[in-house]
């Protein structure tokens, strides 16, 4: 099945609230998201041929999860080339979290 840039959907903030708890719960200590600014996004989004970006987890050499992000493209697969990029420096949460709300608290 090809991407069409239509991928995904809403999640009512209750639902979403309940499962980011259950995460913090099983995992407590543990890095609980990451913030990609606007500019990367938009980067991997302009990047022709993109229809999306997909998310990759990785651990860093000292252990930390960092989230890193590339353009995939309708054929499914992730765009490499050399013109392309692959997203990292993602802000960790905590401790670059929201102020307290039902996805965080």
């Amino acid at each position: 099945m090809a991407f069409t840039g239509n991928e995904g959907a809403p999640i009512d903030a209750e639902i979403a609230g309940d499962w980011t708890r259950r995460y913090r719960t099983k995992n407590p200590g543990a890095t609980e998201g990451h913030f990609f600014g606007r500019v990367i996004l938009e980067q991997l989004l302009a990047e022709s041929g993109s229809e999306g970006i997909r998310f990759y987890y990785g651990l860093t050499p000292d252990g930390a999860r960092q989230l890193l992000a590339v353009a995939a493209d309708a054929e499914q697969n992730d765009m490499l080339d050399k013109n392309c990029i692959v997203a990292d420096d993602a802000m960790a949460v905590p401790p670059h979290g929201s102020t307290p709300n039902v996805l965080n608290s």
